[in-house]
C-alpha cells in the first residue's frame, strides 16, 4: 500500500507539477507580506520604541485600546466611519444594474461606449479626484455652483457644509467606481447560458421577466460572495480619499478610524506607533466579527458563501 500510495503521489507531480510550480510565487508573496508582518501585532500591546525594538519595548497589556474607548471623541469617529460605509453600502447594487442594463441594450455599439466610458473615472487618481471634486462646489468659481446660478439658485460652499459630506463622498465615488465594480458582474452574465433566454422568448417573456428569472439568480451568487466581503471592510475607510476632503469647517463629520489614526501614527511631531496599531488591530477584529455574521446569514438564506 505504501509503494502504491508513493506512486500514486509521483504520478500526481508529474500531472501537476507545473501548476505547483506557480504556485510557489504568489504563496511566497503572501506569506512574507501577510503572515510574517503578523509578528508587528504585538506592538498593539507594547509601549513601542524604535530604538528597542519590538521585543525590548514594556509589556502595556491593553493600555492603548483603552485610551482609544476612552477618547472624548470615540463614538463620533464611529460613527462617521459606519454612515459612511452603510450610505456606500446602499449604493453597491448599482454596478449589477449597470451591467444587466448595458447586457440588454440593443444597440451594442452604444453599449460599448458608455462601458468603455464608466471605466475612464477608475483611472484617475484620488488626488486629482478629491482635486476635481472641491473645484467643482467651490462657492464662486464651481461649476455646480455657476450651472444652479442659471435658475437664481444662491451660491453654496457645499464642502464646509456638514451636510453634504456623505452624499458628495459616496457619490464621488460611485462615479469613480461605479463602471469598474460592473466588469465582475458583465463576467457572470456572459457565462448564463443563451438558451436560457432564447427558450424564455420563445415562451413569450418581456426582458423584465427575462432579467428578473434568468440573468438576476445567474449572477446572485458572485452578488453574494462580493456583499460578503464588502461587509467585512464595514470598518475601513480609505484615509487618503477622506483626508483629501478633510477641512476645519467638517471635521466633525469626515474624521474616522482611518484618518485618526493616520494622524496620531504618521502624521504627528510624536508618532504613537503602538496607539495606531491598536486601533487598526481593533477596526481589524471587528470587521472579521462582521465577515463571520454576514456569511453566516447569507448562507442560511442562499446557497452561497465565502465557506
Amino acid at each position: 500500500m505504501s509503494g502504491d500510495g508513493n506512486r500514486s503521489i509521483v504520478k500526481h507531480f508529474r500531472r501537476y507539477g507545473a501548476l505547483y510550480i506557480m504556485l510557489i510565487l504568489p504563496m511566497t508573496v503572501l506569506i512574507l507580506f501577510h503572515y510574517v508582518p503578523m509578528y508587528g501585532v504585538q506592538i498593539a500591546f507594547r509601549n513601542y520604541r524604535i530604538t528597542r525594538g519590538i521585543a525590548d519595548s514594556p509589556w502595556v497589556g491593553f493600555k492603548y485600546f483603552i485610551k482609544f474607548f476612552r477618547y472624548h471623541n470615540f463614538w463620533q469617529i464611529i460613527r462617521n466611519t459606519l454612515v459612511v460605509n452603510l450610505y456606500s453600502l446602499l449604493t453597491f447594487p448599482l454596478s449589477l444594474i449597470l451591467a444587466l442594463l448595458l447586457a440588454h441594450v440593443p444597440f451594442r455599439r452604444f453599449a460599448k461606449i458608455v462601458q468603455n466610458a464608466s471605466y475612464v473615472p477608475h483611472f484617475i487618481s484620488m488626488v486629482v479626484l478629491c482635486s476635481m471634486v472641491i473645484q467643482f462646489t467651490n462657492a464662486r468659481t464651481g461649476m455646480i455652483n455657476s450651472f444652479l446660478g442659471l435658475f437664481g439658485v444662491p451660491p453654496v460652499n457645499y464642502m464646509a457644509k456638514k451636510e453634504y459630506y456623505y452624499s458628495i463622498y459616496v457619490w464621488s465615488g460611485v462615479w469613480q467606481n461605479l463602471g469598474y465594480s460592473s466588469i465582475i458582474y458583465i463576467a457572470a452574465l456572459a457565462g448564463i447560458s443563451p438558451e436560457l433566454h432564447e427558450a424564455a422568448i420563445m415562451d413569450g417573456a418581456s426582458i423584465v421577466k427575462r432579467i428578473w428569472h434568468i440573468d438576476v439568480p445567474g449572477v446572485m451568487p458572485t452578488f453574494c460572495i462580493l456583499l460578503i466581503m464588502r461587509c467585512g471592510s464595514l470598518m475601513n475607510v480609505g484615509f487618503e480619499k477622506a483626508l483629501l476632503l478633510q477641512n476645519s469647517l467638517n471635521m466633525s463629520v469626515s474624521e474616522v478610524i482611518s484618518t485618526y489614526s493616520y494622524n496620531i501614527g504618521l502624521n504627528s511631531a510624536t508618532p504613537q506607533y503602538s496607539y495606531a496599531s491598536a486601533i487598526g488591530l481593533f477596526t481589524s477584529v471587528i470587521n472579521l466579527i462582521m465577515l463571520c455574521l454576514v456569511n453566516s446569514v447569507v448562507k442560511r438564506v442562499s446557497d452561497s458563501s465565502l465557506w
